[in-house]
Parts: C-alpha cells; sequence; structure tokens
C-alpha cells in the first residue's frame, strides 16, 4: 500500500487540512530548530487523512491524530520527550469507539478509553460507556516499559503507527508529496492544533477592582465591590505556603519565596440581585470570589500558576493545573519557615479543640477567612479560609512588570467570566 506524506506548518481540524505546506528539506530545519510542524499521512483517492503528527520539540511534544474513513478522529496520542533524548513518553491517550458510520464525530453517546500514564510507572486507565448504560471504570493501566515507552525515530523514519488501526498487514510504502503552491505566511490561525497547555489565570486582577461586571454562569451579572480586609499576615521566613490544611502530612502543597514582612489578607466579593422564592421578592447580597496575600501595592502586570515541588510542566496535558487538595473545603496562607508547628496549632485547636489554647483563634468576621495560628518562637502566622468545595485549588502568582511577585491568589470557586464595560 502506498501513503503519501505531506509537511505543513500546522493543521486545521476544523477544516481537516494542513496550513502552510512546506518541503521536506523545510520541516527538517523546523526539526532540528524545535519548532512545530505537521506531517500528514494519506492513502491516495481517500479523503480523510490516515493520521496527523504534531512535532514541537521545544515543547517537549509529539502528538498524534488517527481518523477513519469518515474523517472522525477515533486516536489522540501524546508523547512526551523528557530527560532521555532516545525515546518519548506515551503520556495520554484517547480512543472513541464510535458505534457506527452514522456517529458524530466526539458524540456525547460514543464509548472511549483515557490512558494518562507518568514516568515513574503511576497511572490509570478509564473505560466510559455512553448512553442509557453510561458509566465509567478505572483501574491501573498494568502496562509494560515497552509499553508505557517508544524509540524516538529520526525525522523522515517515523512510522505509520495507526497501521493496525487502519488494517493494513504490511508496511506501507511511502511518497513523499512536495508543495505546489505558495505556503502560509505569519502566525497559522487560531483554531489550528497546537501543543497543549496547562490552565491560564485569567484577569485574575479584575476581581479586586470595585465596579467590574462578571457572571459565575448561574447569575448573569454580577458587580466587584470593594475588597474586604481580613487582617495581615506574617511570614518572617520569606517563604510563603499555601495549601489545604488536612492534606499537609510531606509538608505545604505550595510555596511562593517572598520579602519577609507583613501582609494584608483581602477577599474579593460580588454583589448580586437575584429572585429569592422563599422570601418571594428580589434580593441583594454579596459572595466571595477569591482570597489574596497583598504583597505590594504595585499592581499585577501578569499572572502565573505556583507549581509543587514534584510538577514538571513537560507533563502537563491541556488545562491541567497544580495546586493544593483539600478533602475539607480548606485552604491556608502561612509562613513556611513555621509551618509544622503552625498547622500544630491549628489541629490542636480546630480538630482536637483544646479550650483556651495559645497561638490559636477563630476568626468571627462573616469572612472566608476563618482560623489564625501563631509561632511565638518565630512570629510566623498561619490562617485558613474557607473554599467552596474539596478538590485542587490552584494558586496564581501575581508579578509587576520587573518580576517581583505582588500578589498570590486562590479562587474560591473558579474564575468568573467577565462582561463588557458599561
Amino acid at each position: 500500500m502506498v501513503v503519501e506524506v505531506a509537511y505543513a506548518r500546522a493543521w486545521d481540524p476544523e477544516a481537516r487540512a494542513a496550513w502552510g505546506p512546506v518541503s521536506a528539506g523545510e520541516a527538517r530545519e523546523r526539526d532540528e530548530a524545535g519548532q512545530p510542524y505537521v506531517v500528514v499521512y494519506r492513502e491516495p483517492g481517500r479523503e480523510a487523512p490516515l493520521e496527523v503528527r504534531l512535532v514541537s520539540w521545544r515543547d517537549h511534544y509529539v502528538g498524534l491524530w488517527v481518523y477513519d474513513a469518515q474523517g472522525r478522529r477515533t486516536d489522540d496520542l501524546d508523547l512526551r520527550l523528557l530527560d532521555d533524548p532516545a525515546r518519548l513518553l506515551r503520556r495520554y491517550s484517547v480512543a472513541w469507539n464510535y458505534t457506527g458510520p452514522e456517529m458524530a464525530e466526539f458524540d456525547r453517546e460514543c464509548p472511549r478509553v483515557t490512558v494518562d500514564l507518568l514516568p515513574d510507572g503511576r497511572g490509570r486507565r478509564t473505560e466510559e460507556s455512553r448512553g442509557d448504560a453510561g458509566g465509567s471504570y478505572c483501574a491501573s493501566p498494568g502496562l509494560r516499559e515497552d509499553e508505557r515507552w517508544m524509540d524516538r525515530p529520526a525525522f523522515g523514519e517515523w512510522p505509520l503507527l495507526s497501521a493496525g488501526t487502519h488494517g493494513l498487514t504490511e508496511p506501507p510504502v511511502f511518497e513523499v508529496v512536495e508543495p505546489t503552491g505558495e505556503g502560509g505566511h505569519g502566525d497559522p490561525p487560531a483554531g489550528c492544533w497546537r501543543p497543549p497547555r496547562p490552565a491560564r489565570p485569567g484577569r485574575i486582577g479584575e476581581l479586586f477592582r470595585p465596579g467590574v461586571r462578571v457572571t459565575d454562569g448561574y447569575h448573569p451579572e454580577q458587580t466587584v465591590v470593594e475588597p474586604c480586609r481580613a487582617g495581615t499576615l506574617r511570614v518572617p521566613s520569606g517563604l510563603l505556603a499555601v495549601s489545604g490544611p488536612d492534606n499537609c502530612d510531606e509538608g505545604p502543597a505550595i510555596t511562593v519565596p517572598v520579602p519577609p514582612g507583613e501582609y494584608v489578607l483581602d477577599e474579593a466579593r460580588v454583589r448580586y440581585t437575584y429572585h429569592c422564592e422563599w422570601r418571594n421578592e428580589e434580593v441583594t447580597t454579596t459572595a466571595p470570589t477569591a482570597v489574596r496575600v497583598r504583597v505590594s501595592e504595585t499592581p499585577a502586570a501578569s499572572w502565573e500558576m505556583a507549581l509543587g515541588a514534584d510538577d514538571d510542566l513537560r507533563l502537563f496535558i491541556e488545562d491541567q493545573i497544580s495546586g493544593f487538595d483539600t478533602d475539607g473545603a480548606t485552604g491556608c496562607f502561612a509562613d513556611a519557615g513555621a509551618f509544622e508547628p503552625l498547622i500544630g496549632l491549628y489541629e490542636r485547636g480546630l480538630v482536637k479543640g483544646e479550650p483556651d489554647l495559645d497561638g490559636y483563634e477563630d476568626l468571627a468576621d462573616g469572612s472566608m477567612f476563618m482560623q489564625r495560628t501563631w509561632d511565638t518562637a518565630t512570629g510566623g502566622e498561619l490562617v485558613a479560609f474557607a473554599t467552596c468545595g474539596d478538590g485542587t485549588y490552584p494558586v496564581w502568582v501575581g508579578r509587576c512588570a520587573d518580576g517581583r511577585v505582588v500578589a498570590v491568589v486562590v479562587l474560591v470557586e473558579g474564575m468568573p467570566q467577565l462582561l463588557p464595560e458599561p
């Protein structure tokens, strides 16, 4: 079987077409420079490609999309180049098992299998059935070393990885198709395939600017009000800890270097009106959206997600988050230099309920900040705050133009959508 191989700068998934065709020589140059490019494999006479591969070594990423004869994506394979330049980790894969040729691509009723792998051997295989018998089943993938990793082929020597999916029993004969027209100029369109990105912060600073209009998707319009000052936090060690106080046996989940000092604690709030069925009238109320350690009065020019000690951005899939975990809908800001004694006081005061405990107090001001502890030996403090549920909460670090940390924020209920200025 003859398989045509074409190179391009990008792939448009909506049009199922290459964007910016390039020659094999130019694709090789892009490969050596780490710049992204795609390889399209087609069977002559078949409209849909057999598979498309996006290579971007600067992002440590190779992606593979497999298509069936109806032009539906059936497999999505995410490969990562880590410390060993000779092999690739099969980081993440999704397989859609369409029940018939009439089923639409990514139909919500389509069963699928997801495999999520990490370099240390951990992983999870999830089978999702849809329709009336919908449900999911999770288990260890149980893969061998050679099934989790693959050798990194040289440029132009990649096999057709989807050969088995397409029922090919003999190795195909590859024919390179050189472009005949002029390639695209500038950056590829926004909708083109790109390497996965971790979760992005959004315009967090707007949640602390009175007058900004937002919506949480349930209430159509909310207005940001003046942040509520909830006291201060002393961080004499110069290392701010952010963690779930109920999940910190191995220390704080996140630490952020800050100048030693005492910093203001803020709570961002929105005001909105809704119809109260119980009272049968319109009611105006406020609700929290975020808590903040304000390190500086300088506005943040950029925001980034804080990473834990074991986090590796080379492994992040699309919209993946890092942060602290909580099983008790609680987080905390604390001085990392005194974290262990501060957590000990928190547990003694809140969990064990020791009366008249020196170094512990409940905060009864009605804000999301609930408890405070302080270490008399170092002067470090901890303040616990409520979240709106369990799970993992990202920690967002705001920096000014010269890179200094000016704020550390936790969104207690996700990022609202900003509405246009009136």
